[in-house]
């Protein structure tokens, strides 16, 4: 399987990409703060859409830990907390 194109998930300014799995609870709890704080937010699930955990994992040493982030810039954030994600906005 080959990675996705980074290109496709880079977000509008002032929205993020998330990149999570069904069953991770940071990736619940961070949702819950940025909805809390108004961060708008495109939800990927890797185990749902092909290539993307390639693409995580590309960001993450060849780790497929979520959440990943990735902001308008193009660069990432894997499981930051909402005060970092809304500082990089």
């Amino acid at each position: 399987m080959t990675a996705a194109n980074l290109q496709d998930y880079v977000p509008a300014e002032g929205t993020v990409t998330m990149f999570t799995t069904s069953w991770c609870g940071y990736c619940r709890s961070l949702k819950r703060s940025m909805d809390a704080h108004g961060i708008g937010y495109r939800e990927v699930n890797i185990e749902d859409v092909p290539g993307t955990a390639e693409l995580v994992e590309a960001f993450n040493g060849g780790n497929q830990t979520v959440p990943t982030l990735v902001f308008p810039d193009g660069s990432a954030a894997t499981n930051p907390r909402i005060e970092q994600v809304r500082e990089r906005l």
